[in-house]
Formats: structure tokens, C-alpha cells, sequence
């Protein structure tokens, strides 16, 4: 099954222009996009992960004859920012380079100089729904208005994830199997490389732990006592989780006036079927998908567009918001059957002011447009529409 990335349509532009710098979570397909890249410019690819290439790193044993250069994991070598710096800075004319890690790579770049100015951020995700079945970019400002009809079986990416390997195994067995392989590995390779940490065990526990609070706010004080740590090392863990790109956290869209809670994070993973039940899976996709728009409008676009969740210390919720320069611009509540207004969403629309309101259902009975609330274009709409027409 040949998926054709959204990264491929986006990166080549900005290649001519500055060095591009892609970050995601391992397997998602940067390398595999990195060599495709590589094969069609006739360029040098070198992975920090295969020792020869490591070695020719280090020593700086690079073919300038190449018209482009692709730079795999590279974060993991300690100096790899002095090291692009120099070579973009001595290269007249200058090679195109793409430069791939599976963690956020401004947090890695100890003894390096500042690549400043000198490339455009991208960010690689699993599989979305648009990816999977082929559905043409949608230009931003027509995101909110669900332009197009389009069709599309949401089971398989909700039942199987969105990382490829699992995905296009088409088998549960084959993606649980994917599934257990893969937490060891972010554990026991990518944790060991880039932090430093005595008890890897206690990572362990705390990323299956985190199962059970997925789509929840998260509470250091609870999870610290199941690894009977202290709470600056359970932070400190959560913190190192998310670097590595194995779980997100959102900030609450704090509203005083209506008594909102202003510092509790919700949680998700990169890997949706982490998530211990199928409401909180389904969640945590909308959720990444929702992340997925944030990254393409800040990377390609040039939006400032934000995820947060709105909460009130009475218990109501909404389960997203989208924050345009800073003001709410979309609210989204992501419900698997319930096709009756939330009354969390309307009591937060007749409050706020937002252009866009969607509730979101996996499987709704009937879509609709409702009468607008305080200025709201509000509408219940399936999974598959609306994420259909998101990056």
C-alpha cells in the first residue's frame, strides 16, 4: 500500500530555500522519506544509527561533491548543531540538507552554536486520515468550513494506529506484537542515548502506567506514589517522555471569568492505541490530529495556532480548543456516540466568543448544522469529515 506523506509535498520548497530540520518519533517514516529524498537528488545520506556513517560524521567526511545531504538521528551526536553550522556556513553554493531526529531536537543540542535563522522546522507524524486515503491539502482558512464530501473507513487507523509499520500490517496481532517492541525500544536505546537516567525501570512503569490517564489530567502527586519516587523525579520522567516524543501534554486555555483552571495538563500519546479504552483512544486521535494542524500552520503556513483544553474547576470540559494568535478560534469535543450537543461545549460557547464549534462523533446517528450560540457556527459532524479535510 503506497501512502504518499504530506512531508513530501511540503519539504522539497523549503529545501531550496534554508536547511530543514524534520523531528518526530522514531518509525514514523523520517528516514524512509530522508532516503526517498536522497534517490531522487542524487544526494549523500549518512545515519548517526550505522557506524561507518557515524565515524565520517565525526571526522567531518562528507561529499561536498553532493548536491544534498540528509543527516539521520543526528541529535544524538553532542555536537551536532556546531556541526550543520559549519557545514552550512562553509558550502558556497550551499547543499541542501535535511536533517531527521525522533526527539525534539531544540532540546538537544548540548555544546552546539545556534542554527538560528538558518532552517525551517517540520514535523513528521504518524499516518493521519487525509494521509491514508490520499485527500488533496486543505488550505487553511477553509479547514473550519469542511469543504469537501470525502469518504473514508476511519476503523483501521483508530484500530491500529498511525505509526506505518503496524498500520500496514493490517493484523492486530502483528500491531500488538509492533506495539510492546517499540515501548522497549524508546526505553532501553533512545532514553539511554540522550538522558541520563539510573532507573530505567521506573520510566518503564511510569509510560505503562500512563495508559490508564491518557485523555486525563495528570497528576505527578498520584503517579509518584505508584513508582514511589519523589515529585521533582516523576516530573522529571514525564518531561523526558515527552522530549523523546512518546507523549504530548496540552495546556488548559485559562478564562477567568469563568473559573478556569490555569495549570493542569492533559496527556496523550504519540501512539493513540496506547490509550487504555476506546474512549480515551479515540480521543487521543483527535487529539494528534488536532497536533498534526498545529505543526503544519506554524511550519508551512506561518500561523500562530495553539492546542489547548478548556476546563472549569466545577468539572466542565471541553475537550479542545484551538488558540489563532492567541484567541480562541475553534472548539472541539470529541464524543464516540452522542450526537446531543455537549452541554460542556455550549455552556463554554455561551461564554466565549469562538468562530467554530464542532462535536465531533465517531459514528453520529445524523449530522447537522446548529443555530449559532453567541456568535458560534456550531455543527455536529462525523470523525471521518472532520478529519478528512485536516493535514
Amino acid at each position: 500500500m503506497g501512502i504518499v506523506r504530506r512531508m513530501e509535498e511540503v519539504i522539497p520548497p523549503d529545501l531550496s530555500r534554508k536547511m530543514v530540520v524534520l523531528s518526530g518519533p522514531r518509525q514514523c517514516g523520517k528516514t524512509t522519506l530522508a532516503k526517498k529524498i536522497v534517490r531522487e537528488r542524487s544526494g549523500a545520506y549518512y545515519s548517526w544509527d550505522i557506524l561507518p556513517d557515524r565515524l565520517k560524521i565525526q571526522k567531518r567526511e562528507i561529499d561536498f561533491g553532493a548536491p544534498f545531504w540528509a543527516f539521520d538521528e543526528i541529535h544524538k551526536f553532542a555536537r551536532w548543531r556546531a556541526l550543520l553550522k559549519d557545514l552550512a556556513d562553509s558550502t558556497i553554493p550551499r547543499v541542501q540538507t535535511l536533517v531527521t531526529g525522533s526527539a525534539k531536537l531544540e532540546f538537544y543540542g548540548r555544546g552546539g552554536d545556534s542554527l538560528q535563522g538558518r532552517y525551517y522546522p517540520h514535523h513528521m507524524h504518524p499516518f493521519t486520515f487525509s494521509e491514508v486515503h490520499g485527500f488533496p491539502l486543505t488550505a487553511f482558512d477553509e479547514v473550519p468550513e469542511l469543504p469537501l464530501n470525502r469518504k473514508g473507513n476511519l476503523t483501521d487507523l483508530l484500530r491500529l494506529g498511525g505509526f506505518p509499520e503496524p498500520f500496514l500490517s493490517g493484523s492486530d496481532a502483528e500491531a500488538a506484537r509492533w506495539r510492546m517492541s517499540y515501548a522497549e525500544r524508546l526505553t532501553r536505546e533512545e532514553l539511554v542515548q540522550l538522558e541520563r537516567v539510573a532507573e530505567i525501570e521506573r520510566v518503564e512503569l511510569l509510560f505503562d502506567r500512563l495508559r490508564d490517564v491518557a485523555g486525563g489530567i495528570v497528576s505527578v502527586n498520584s503517579l509518584r506514589e505508584d513508582l514511589q519516587v519523589a515529585f521533582e523525579t516523576t516530573a522529571k520522567y514525564l518531561d523526558i517522555l515527552e522530549r523523546l516524543n512518546a507523549i504530548f501534554r496540552i495546556l488548559p486555555a485559562g478564562a477567568d471569568k469563568l473559573k478556569a483552571v490555569k495549570k493542569e495538563r492533559k496527556l496523550y500519546f504519540w501512539d493513540w492505541c496506547y490509550a487504555a479504552s476506546e474512549g480515551a483512544r479515540y480521543e487521543n486521535m483527535i487529539a494528534l490530529h488536532l497536533l498534526r494542524f498545529v505543526d503544519m500552520a506554524r511550519d508551512v503556513w506561518g500561523k500562530d495556532l495553539s492546542l489547548r483544553y478548556f476546563r472549569h474547576r466545577d468539572g466542565k470540559e471541553v475537550d479542545f480548543i484551538l488558540l489563532l494568535n492567541r484567541k480562541p478560534w475553534m472548539a472541539i469535543e470529541a464524543k464516540l456516540s452522542d450526537s446531543t450537543l455537549s452541554p460542556s461545549l455550549k455552556y463554554y460557547l455561551e461564554r466565549i466568543k469562538v468562530p467554530y464549534a464542532f462535536q465531533v462523533v465517531l459514528e453520529p446517528k445524523n449530522e447537522r448544522t446548529l443555530e449559532p450560540i453567541n456568535g458560534a457556527r456550531v455543527r455536529i459532524v462525523s470523525a471521518a469529515r472532520f478529519l478528512a479535510n485536516l493535514p
